[in-house]
């Protein structure tokens, strides 16, 4: 159940990943736009950036922060078992 669900978040994560790298690319791409005189949409990415775009960011740091905790915690679990173990 651990793994699968494990599974399920690093999936999720990942997706988080993609997302936010699609909005920095729109955002770079409406910037670019905007200078030259071509509606690419910046307003509507305006738009989402609170309700949206903030979150996901959120959501990656923290899923970052937590795997990194996780991995911390499961590799001390295994140095105090191994050195028990002998």
């Amino acid at each position: 159940m651990k793994d699968k669900f494990l599974r399920w978040l690093n999936w999720a994560l990942m997706m988080d990943v993609f997302f936010v790298l699609l909005s920095f690319f729109w955002l770079a791409i409406a910037v670019i736009g905007r200078s030259t005189g071509v509606a690419l949409g910046l307003d509507v990415w305006y738009s989402l950036w609170e309700p949206v775009m903030q979150p996901a960011i959120g959501i990656l740091m923290a899923g970052a922060l937590l795997s990194g905790i996780t991995s911390w915690v499961n590799k001390q679990l295994a140095n105090r078992s191994a050195s028990s173990g002998e």
